[in-house]
């Protein structure tokens, strides 16, 4: 569906899928999960892919595919740590692009509000355009978007935790409240159903990686994730009907039947 795709700025994505590149038992895994899935970003963390060492085969598939490449500071604790991150990723990249992570929390890797924020601010002024993972809390949203970000990637759950939609209340309430804005669920999803449901709240994508890095056949995951999150957005722009309490006759009564006179 040409005419439904997403557009950040002046780029037309392919897909509504965004796929993170961290953790796949090897660098052809990952090559095949991103051919199956045909993912409208690949998102990668400078800081983890220069420790784990993944070598020259690593960013040879990635030049293999022609998909926008979203750098990330993933990793970073503090608002200098990731500003000095986002600049050696623009650098590498030659992007203006950056999924910004200042995490506070060791356990649950819970984004500190305040860096980010802080951090959102200074990379928008530096000419950034920042996609700032979030928790799904609405106050920091509305700072966010005033600082000048267009996009909001709010979690659905913690990093990893493949628990899905911890709070699709808190979900919707973000989707209702920022019309304009590009909202995308990020982290947290583990199943493609999680994917699915976050699509048919009318979120404009999703982004996945340790679901599919994890997976027993990470290629076969990431297209069944391509399949639900398709479908998902689908069913949004269908119109899904209200959930009600009790039931509703799908085959009309014009009258009983003959034998109940």
């Amino acid at each position: 569906m040409s005419e439904d795709r997403l557009k950040i700025g002046e780029v037309e994505l392919r897909s509504r899928l965004f796929l993170g590149t961290a953790g796949y038992p090897s660098p052809d895994a990952l090559g095949r999960a991103i051919e199956v899935s045909d993912p409208g970003l690949i998102t990668v963390s400078l800081r983890r892919e220069n420790a784990g060492g993944s070598g020259q085969r690593f960013w040879d598939i990635l030049k293999d595919f022609d998909i926008p490449v979203l750098p990330n500071t993933a990793g970073c604790f503090s608002v200098k740590e990731a500003v000095t991150t986002a600049e050696m990723a623009r650098e590498v990249f030659g992007t203006n692009w950056i999924k910004l992570e200042v995490i506070g929390d060791d356990y649950t890797l819970q984004p500190d509000p305040f860096g980010l924020l802080e951090a959102a601010e200074e990379l928008i002024a530096r000419g950034f355009e920042v996609f700032p993972y979030m928790t799904d809390d609405l106050i920091l949203g509305e700072r966010l978007s005033v600082a000048g970000c267009h996009i909001l990637m709010p979690w659905g759950a913690p990093i990893g935790s493949g628990r899905g939609l911890n709070n699709p209340y808190a979900l919707k309430f973000l989707r209702e409240r920022f019309v304009q804005k590009t909202l995308v669920v990020d982290a947290g999803i583990g199943a493609p159903s999680h994917a699915a449901a976050a699509m048919e709240m009318g979120y404009d994508a999703v982004l996945l990686n340790t679901a599919v890095s994890k997976a027993v056949d990470p290629a076969a995951m990431a297209g069944a994730f391509a399949k639900a999150i398709t479908a998902g957005r689908e069913g949004y722009l269908a119109g899904l009907i209200e959930a009600q309490e009790k039931a509703t006759a799908s085959t009309p009564l014009l009258d009983k039947p003959f034998w109940h006179q």
